[in-house]
């Protein structure tokens, strides 16, 4: 069977959800109108009300799409570390957290979801309701349940919850303070090079964390 190509009207709702990607990150949905996002996408302004029902729908289909993307590579790294026994729960959380730097630092695809999501983190939406159910909620979850399973410690205890993220927020951090990170480092672009250095640095401080961990009691 050959290869399906996506149907006229399928290029035109991809073009649009790329579209408020760029115009909701940069302007947020109020200052984003409907003509410029008609217009980025190279597409009849009539098309967001045909294919999404309103820019109301248009931005919940952006909450969708990053869910559905970052899913695809979250949901399967964690997964297969779920899978693992306690024995070999602490190397499987280090090559999640490989997999989630060179995802979230290097990933040019990231870079238009960045800003959607931070404005979605200080001004909550219905589209921050995607994504904490779609992305947050359930990847934390599920490091915190392979973090019980590496250190014997709660997954859903206080300190856990904390202690991930603050994983989490060291990874982010170089993908929100992209610019800063890039002039203070001397670095042209980050990239899998720049991507690797980073990783290496995070492993660091995670085999730290967990070395401090062993021989300890918990409840």
């Amino acid at each position: 069977m050959g290869e399906r190509f996506p149907s006229p009207a399928e290029q035109t709702r991809s073009a649009l959800v790329r579209a408020g990607l760029v115009l909701f990150g940069r302007k947020g949905f109020e200052g984003a109108s409907t003509r410029e996002l008609a217009a980025l996408a190279k597409a009849n302004i009539g098309s967001i009300a045909y294919h999404f029902g309103g820019k109301e729908g248009l931005h919940l289909a952006c909450a969708d799409f990053i869910v559905d993307t970052i899913g695809k590579i979250a949901r399967p790294a964690l997964a297969d570390v779920a899978a693992l026994p306690p024995a070999d729960a602490e190397a499987g959380l280090k090559h999640a957290v490989e997999r989630i730097v060179s995802f979230f630092v290097a990933s040019p695809e990231i870079g238009d979801f960045a800003q959607f999501i931070l404005r979605e983190m200080s001004l909550p939406s219905p589209a921050f309701d995607r994504l904490y159910s779609g992305v947050f909620a359930p990847t934390h979850t599920q490091l915190c349940s392979i973090w019980e399973r590496a250190t014997g410690e709660a997954a859903e205890s206080e300190e856990t919850r904390i202690r991930m993220f603050m994983l989490i927020g060291q990874v982010v951090y170089f993908r929100i303070a992209r610019a800063a990170v890039q002039r203070r480092m001397g670095w042209s672009d980050i990239g899998p090079q720049q991507a690797q250095a980073i990783a290496g640095v995070a492993l660091a401080n995670l085999s730290a964390v967990l070395a401090s961990r062993k021989g300890k009691d918990h409840p």
